[in-house]
C-alpha cells in the first residue's frame, strides 16, 4: 500500500487561518508566531463559522488509482481541529475538470462568488462517499492521527475533503495503489516500467531500518537520503575486508527488495542513483527479474520470498560496481536478458543505500519469440543493437510485432 502522490489543491471555501495547501506538507509548531489573522498554523485552519453549511476543499491526485484508506493528523490543533469529517471521491477526465481561478497566497480569505460558481461545474456534493462523516480526535500528540479504510475497489482522480462543521485539518494522507492507463500511451511508448506514479510497487525486501525500499521509485530527484532506501550495516561484516579481483568486496550476505512492475514489459535502459549516499553506497547491485500472475505473487509474499518453490529468476544486470553520490546509467547492450517480465529483484551488497532505480522499457503483455544483435561495421566503434520480435495472439489473430533498442 503507496502513499498517494497529490498534485495540488484546487479550491476551498475557506483558508482564513492557514491555507488548505498545508495538508500536503509536513507538519511543524511554532508557539509563539501570530500573523495577522491570529495564531499561525501549520495546516488547514478555517475561521469559526457563522454562515450555514460547512467548509470543504478539492484535492487533484497525482495519479489515478484505487485509494485504501486515510491518515487525517490533527496535530497541534488541539483547540481548534475539526470535530467530524468526511470524504468523497470522483474519476474525472481532463475535459472534466473546468478551469478555476489560481489560488494564489491564500491565508485571510474565503472563495469568492466567483470562484464558488466555477466549482459548482465539478458537481462535487454528487461524488461518492470514502468516508462517511466520521469523528476526528483532538490535536494531542497521542490522538491526532485519525486513520480510516476503505473498502472501495474503483479508480479515482479526485477528492473532496468536508470539514464539519468548520476548524482545521493538520495533514491527510492518502493510501492506496496507483494505476497509469497505459492505453493512453501505447505499447511502443519508452516509460520507466517501475516508477511510482505508473503503478510499481515494492512487495516484499529484507530489511529497511533507516529508509524502505519503496522510496526509490518516488518522483523526480531525492532531496536527502531520506527520501531512499538504506539498510542497517551489514553485521556480518569481517574484520578486515578484502576485495577480489574485480575490486569487489568480499563479505557475506546482502540486502535485497521485490518490486512488481506497473505493467509487463521489457526493460531496455536501467538507472541506479546513489545521490545523497556518499559515505553509505553500497559496494554493488545486482537486479534480476522473473514473471509471476497473482496467485504466484501471494505465495511468496506469504513465504516472504524465502520459500523452496521461489520464482525463477533471471539477471539482467550482474553484480556492478557503484560509485558514491552519483547516477549510474545502462542501456540495452548491458543488459544481459531482454523479455517479457512482471517484477523486478534490487540486491545491494553487503548494505547501504540509493536514492533512486529507474526501469525505462516498453509495456507488453507478449511473448519475445527471439533476440538479434545486431553490429553494423563501423571502424573504432562498439555500437550495436537489438531487434525483438514478439508474438500474441488477439481475437484469435496471430500478431507479431518488433522492436528495435
Amino acid at each position: 500500500m503507496l502513499l498517494f502522490y497529490i498534485i495540488q489543491i484546487l479550491f476551498a471555501t475557506d483558508d482564513f487561518f492557514a491555507p488548505a495547501e498545508n495538508l500536503l506538507k509536513r507538519p511543524v509548531f511554532h508557539a509563539d508566531l501570530f500573523t495577522e489573522y491570529g495564531k499561525w498554523r501549520d495546516g488547514w485552519e478555517t475561521r469559526r463559522k457563522r454562515i450555514p453549511g460547512h467548509d470543504w476543499c478539492i484535492i487533484q491526485l497525482g495519479v489515478p488509482g484505487i485509494i485504501y484508506g486515510f491518515e487525517a493528523d490533527t496535530s497541534y490543533l488541539a483547540g481548534n481541529c475539526a470535530p467530524w469529517i468526511s470524504i468523497q471521491a470522483a474519476f474525472l477526465k481532463p475535459e472534466e475538470v473546468p478551469l478555476l481561478p489560481p489560488r494564489g497566497m491564500r491565508m485571510g480569505t474565503a472563495a469568492s462568488d466567483e470562484e464558488l460558481q466555477a466549482v459548482k461545474e465539478m458537481k462535487s456534493d454528487e461524488w461518492t462517499f470514502l468516508l462517511p462523516m466520521s469523528e476526528v480526535k483532538s490535536g494531542n500528540l497521542d490522538t491526532a492521527r485519525n486513520y480510516f479504510s476503505v473498502t472501495s475497489k474503483q479508480r479515482w482522480t479526485h477528492l473532496r475533503l468536508n470539514l464539519h462543521p468548520d476548524g482545521g485539518i493538520a495533514r491527510l494522507k492518502v493510501y492506496g495503489t496507483m494505476l497509469r492507463d497505459w492505453s493512453l500511451s501505447g505499447q511502443n511508448h519508452l516509460s520507466d516500467l517501475v516508477a511510482m506514479v505508473n503503478g510499481g510497487v515494492c512487495i516484499g525486501h529484507s530489511g529497511a531500518q533507516l529508509g524502505h525500499p519503496q522510496n526509490v521509485l518516488g518522483i523526480g530527484k531525492a532531496k536527502s537520503m531520506k527520501d531512499g532506501w538504506e539498510t542497517g550495516r551489514n553485521l556480518e561484516r569481517p574484520p578486515v575486508l578484502k576485495v577480489d579481483d574485480k575490486g569487489i568486496l568480499l563479505i557475506p550476505g546482502s540486502e535485497w527488495a521485490v518490486y512488481r512492475l506497473g505493467h509487463s514489459g521489457v526493460i531496455t535502459h536501467i538507472e541506479t542513483d546513489t545521490t545523497h549516499f556518499k559515505g553509505n553506497c553500497p559496494d554493488t547491485f545486482k537486479l534480476e527479474a522473473c514473471i509471476l500472475n497473482i496467485q504466484e505473487e501471494k505465495e511468496c509474499i506469504s513465504q516472504k520470498w524465502m520459500g523452496k518453490q521461489g520464482p525463477k529468476w533471471s539477471i539482467l544486470l550482474p553484480s556492478t560496481k557503484l560509485k558514491p553520490h552519483k547516477r549510474h546509467f545502462f542501456n540495452s547492450t548491458a543488459i544481459q536478458t531482454l523479455d517479457v517480465f512482471t517484477h523486478v529483484r534490487l540486491t545491494i551488497a553487503p548494505d547501504g543505500g540509493i536514492s533512486r532505480m529507474r526501469l525505462w522499457g516498453f509495456p507488453r503483455r507478449t511473448i519475445l519469440l527471439f533476440c538479434l544483435v545486431l553490429k553494423p561495421y563501423l571502424l573504432f566503434s562498439n555500437f550495436s543493437y537489438k531487434m525483438l520480435f514478439f508474438y500474441e495472439l488477439n481475437n484469435n489473430k496471430m500478431i507479431f510485432t518488433l522492436l528495435v533498442v
